[in-house]
């Protein structure tokens, strides 16, 4: 699909790989539309990008719902939805507190897993009343998924196992959509300096690079973004789960 002139939704698109994927579409000509919970974050990469601030909970069906419509007002229905919105706390089945909080698993759940379907639902069924583009296309939907979700480690249960989730989505949505000619891919990165990772001492930053086969430096968003870019103008590329991560393979802790 072409990006220019098609409206986009990015979730989580105040920062992050959502903000570098934000710009990202902004810059190839697309109406973009940042739906994140802090709404000053979002509001800052809109007024960079001249698109549009929308706060929202993405795992609530209410303020999805608003959100979208928002979009859709100002930007038309969108044919691009990228699903970058998401949480992650690292928590021990079992800890020295005894076991992990239930609250704390269906926290992470409900925004990982929960916000992905919502907004998918959301989007596919705006895009499915659309008209066919030239190639018979009507939206292309991507959502982030992680290397997690393939080798978490001790801690990760709650975020492996939401990822997992977000893996195992794209193929059943992939083969439903197909009828309404909308592609459904995910993107598993590795370790990339955002936020959380910027946080970190240049020292931890470094060991974590050094853990990485090649190229041994954390990914940087704009890289996840091009990705991003070539998973929507590519139509062949359809129910895929693409890693991009340096060759990681997570050790056990």
């Amino acid at each position: 699909m072409e990006i220019r002139g098609h409206a986009a939704i990015v979730t989580g698109g105040g920062s992050g790989l959502g903000g570098a994927t934000a710009r990202m579409l902004a810059a190839a000509g697309a109406k973009v539309a940042i739906f994140d919970v802090n709404q000053q974050a979002a509001a800052e990469v809109a007024t960079d990008i001249n698109g549009l601030a929308v706060q929202c909970d993405v795992a609530d069906s209410a303020s999805m719902e608003a959100a979208v419509a928002k979009a859709a007002a100002a930007h038309g229905p969108a044919r691009i939805l990228i699903n970058c919105a998401g949480i992650g706390t690292a928590k021990r089945i079992i800890g020295k507190e005894g076991p992990m909080p239930l609250a704390d698993y269906e926290r992470i759940i409900r925004v990982n897993l929960i916000g992905t379907f919502n907004a998918m639902r959301l989007a596919a069924a705006a895009m499915a009343t659309l008209d066919p583009l030239t190639d018979g296309e009507r939206g292309v939907i991507i959502s982030t998924a992680s290397v997690a979700a393939f080798e978490g480690q001790i801690g990760q249960a709650a975020y492996a196992s939401s990822k997992g989730g977000v893996v195992s989505l794209v193929m059943p949505a992939a083969r439903e959509f197909a009828q309404f000619g909308i592609r459904v891919n995910a993107i598993a990165p590795g370790i990339f300096l955002t936020p959380m990772l910027m946080g970190l001492s240049p020292q931890a930053q470094e060991s974590l690079a050094a853990s990485l086969p090649f190229p041994k430096k954390l990914g940087d968003p704009a890289q996840f973004a091009a990705l991003v870019r070539h998973l929507i103008e590519n139509s062949y590329i359809n129910g895929e789960v693409i890693r991009i991560d340096a060759a990681l393979r997570m050790a056990p802790r």
